[in-house]
């Protein structure tokens, strides 16, 4: 999931979504936005791993209310080992560095955000955006779910 932008009521859609399922990580990749959204992830019964947007008004505040719930926000990038799977997990404000991620073949998937465009392009390295929680831009609500043992994605319409 990515790009939340303080839309609690997709927030917690997603979260029934990610339970109904019983998806065991849920990544997000980032622009949460404000403070107050960090406690409804209290509900979600997967693991959440989170970054930082470029939209993060607070991060201290946000790293405090996530704090609250057993969430430690990962930086700006996160390396994540999940099923034997090498996943890199960015915002994506910098489109460079995510080719370059791409390009690397250090990753078997790249996750980022930012752009709102909800897409799976499949090659040496698998790109998920999941788009946009809020739906926003798009007047779409979507995340993504990977199946790690297939290498293979799809995006859900929430």
């Amino acid at each position: 999931m990515a790009d939340t932008h303080d839309r609690l009521e997709a927030v917690e859609e997603a979260i029934d979504f990610f339970n109904r399922e019983g998806v065991t990580h849920v990544l997000h990749a980032g622009d949460l936005v404000s403070p107050f959204v960090a406690p409804k992830f209290a509900k979600l019964k997967a693991k959440l791993h989170y970054v930082w947007g470029n939209n993060e008004g607070d991060r201290e505040f946000i790293r405090v209310k996530f704090g609250e719930i057993g969430v430690e926000p990962l930086g700006d990038f996160a390396s994540l080992e999940l099923e034997s799977r090498k996943i890199a997990l960015l915002h994506g404000t910098h489109e460079e560095i995510v080719g370059a991620l791409l390009k690397s073949g250090a990753y078997d998937v790249v996750v980022r955000g930012h752009n709102h465009r909800a897409e799976i392009v499949e090659g040496k390295t698998l790109l998920i955006n999941p788009g946009e929680v809020c739906g926003y831009l798009t007047k779409r609500e979507t995340v993504a779910v990977l199946d790690l043992a297939e290498l293979s994605a799809e995006i859900i319409e929430l």
